[in-house]
């Protein structure tokens, strides 16, 4: 797990906005994206659009569009590898 990706899950115990969590990772917007496309991949972070009690299936097609509006959450598998590290 790279420090990008520990810092992101550091963020999302709670449902968290794509813009706060910019702000709390000081992550240039690129690195945040991508960092979140590769968490989403294994499984790691949850998306949720357009409110945070729906969860959006990752696509990574539509995913640049989306990433603005929506919010973030670790699953349970993230949570186990961040607190494990």
């Amino acid at each position: 797990m790279t420090d990008a990706e520990f810092d992101v899950l550091d963020e999302l115990y709670f449902v968290t906005p794509f813009a706060d969590l910019l702000k709390k990772t000081g992550l240039p917007r690129p690195e945040l994206v991508e960092t979140l496309r590769r968490l989403m991949d294994v499984g790691y972070v949850r998306s949720f659009w357009p409110d945070p009690d729906t969860e959006l299936a990752y696509e990574e097609s539509s995913f640049g569009a989306l990433v603005g509006d929506c919010q973030f959450l670790a699953s349970k598998e993230g949570l186990l590898q961040h607190n494990t590290r």
